[in-house]
């Protein structure tokens, strides 16, 4: 079996954001850990954040798809992987892709839940971008078509 000491020692060094959180009545999640990481990529030091619940991260932006997901998730115990949109403590917005798990403590009957966020912000920004370029492209090619249809009407009446 493996240690605490190792255990917490590898996930300090976790690239990747990882929080656990209690499940405190129905809506209330509470965060009882944040790694080194999750403090790097929120610009928040788990002082400020512990004993909160998670959503401050969504600031006023929670009509997200991805939040009803997660929520229905957490509900039923289960687990998902979702990309959403959340902000640091500057304001700044970054997209999270966020693997959410439930443990169950079987001793006490408590609920965790535990996240691994990942900051996807560069490929999102990417993915938009590509979807621009599509939607020009498209009218561009839709010009062309038009262009070509007037250009050989005119050659008929010529």
């Amino acid at each position: 079996m493996i240690n605490a000491q190792l255990l917490q020692m590898v996930i300090n060094a976790s690239n990747d954001g990882i929080v656990i959180a209690e499940k405190e009545g129905e809506h209330d999640d509470i965060l009882i850990y944040v790694n080194p990481a999750f403090e790097r990529m929120t610009g928040y030091s788990s002082e400020e954040i512990l004993y909160q619940d998670c959503r401050f991260l969504q600031a006023g932006d929670r009509d997200q798809k991805a939040l009803a997901v997660i929520r229905e998730t957490l509900s039923r115990g289960g687990a998902c992987r979702e990309t959403l949109r959340n902000y640091r403590k500057d304001g700044t917005p970054f997209w999270n892709e966020l693997s959410l798990s439930t443990v169950k403590n079987p001793s006490d009957g408590q609920t965790y839940f535990v996240g691994v966020q990942k900051d996807v912000s560069v490929q999102v920004k990417a993915q938009q971008r590509v979807t621009q370029l599509e939607a020009q492209v498209a009218e561009l090619q839709k010009e062309l078509d038009q262009l070509k249809a007037t250009n050989g009407k005119n050659k008929t009446t010529n």
